[in-house]
């Protein structure tokens, strides 16, 4: 399929499916086509499907699965619904795009990878952290640090992301529904927590499972919670090869900006990120790298230009990639899994249920 204009169907085209996601896929003519959606909302789906040009408008997911040749969906739905809706969309054996996480539940996330995996085809999971181009140069950069030992070991990795303005006036083109939202079905909540502490599990995953993720890119191997401070401000790891991990919450906030980052240290020097907020346009993060070898050398602070990129369309020629076969999928399903297994781990320690 290298090189294919492929065929797109979207499944959901609110907010984020539009925000995040659409208006990305839209632009890239040269490496796709959006042939169809599917929205319950008939005067949102009219409303979308005008704006960008889509031929073809479903009521429902099964109506266009049933008509529509495909070679992959993009399903922008609440998280909260994955489990009832990716297996059904997994059966029509073209890829998948989601958004995070992969589900609200361990039991359910694991029955999404099982259904997908039966199925024979694939599910990417939105991370769009990891397309950043910063990210991507900043994971490329720790690689060849350790593979290289120029920098010595790797010796600490944090993850900061204090609550801010994560929408960056991103909604100043997206259509908002004036339709009645319909009552959906969900899937059932954990089973294994009370109502109490299922909200508090759902909102650190909601708000927080980027950086869950993002800490395994960077740091290269899988983790473990350690410990999760009563405070709610942090979250302690240990990765598999003992290299000790953070996670800052809301250490303070800001309300006009957005200020994530990433530091991963080693013994003579650092590799920085900082990533701009989720729904800024065209702008990628910046990366800072820090070599001071010692015995009289002159340390070096470099500061590399990144393109004028941004991670969510990024995110979305990375799917197209994988779709061909010309990349892996940044994310999938199986360690998308890993995340909310994490999640859990941190309530669990948090709440001691």
């Amino acid at each position: 399929m290298s090189q294919k204009k492929i065929r797109l169907a979207f499944a959901g085209v609110g907010g984020m499916g539009q925000t995040a996601h659409l208006r990305n896929y839209a632009t890239l003519q040269d490496d796709c086509e959006v042939v169809a959606l599917a929205e319950m909302r008939p005067l949102q789906a009219q409303a979308v499907a005008k704006k960008f040009n889509i031929p073809k408008v479903y009521s429902t997911i099964a109506e266009m699965l049933k008509t529509e040749k495909v070679d992959a969906i993009v399903a922008s739905q609440p998280f909260t619904r994955h489990g009832i809706l990716v297996p059904e969309i997994a059966r029509a054996g073209v890829p998948i795009f989601t958004e995070k996480p992969i589900a609200a539940s361990v039991a359910v996330g694991e029955r999404i990878v099982e259904s997908v995996a039966k199925s024979g085809t694939w599910h990417m999971v939105g991370y769009h952290k990891r397309s950043d181009p910063a990210t991507e140069y900043a994971k490329r950069t720790i690689r060849e640090f350790k593979a290289s030992g120029e920098l010595g070991k790797m010796t600490y990795v944090r993850v900061s992301m204090p609550p801010g303005d994560w929408i960056a006036s991103g909604w100043t083109e997206t259509i908002h529904s004036v339709d009645p939202i319909p009552a959906l079905e969900l899937d059932p909540p954990p089973a294994d927590m009370d109502a109490v502490t299922v909200k508090e599990y759902e909102a650190f995953v909601n708000y927080y499972i980027h950086q869950v993720n993002l800490l395994r890119f960077l740091v290269g191997e899988p983790y473990k919670v350690s410990y999760a401070d009563p405070a709610k401000v942090l979250l302690v790891a240990h990765s598999a090869s003992g290299v000790p991990c953070t996670i800052e919450m809301a250490a303070y906030q800001t309300t006009i900006d957005w200020q994530e980052t990433a530091l991963v240290g080693f013994e003579r020097g650092y590799v920085k990120l900082s990533l701009p907020a989720p729904l800024a346009y065209n702008r990628a993060g910046t990366v800072e790298i820090l070599k001071d070898p010692g015995k009289g050398a002159v340390p070096v602070t470099l500061h590399p230009q990144m393109p004028w990129m941004h991670a969510m369309r990024n995110q979305a020629l990375n799917f197209i990639k994988a779709v061909r076969g010309e990349a892996p999928a940044p994310c999938l399903a199986p360690e998308a899994l890993e995340d909310i297994k994490i999640a859990r781990e941190y309530i669990r320690q948090l709440k001691g249920v």
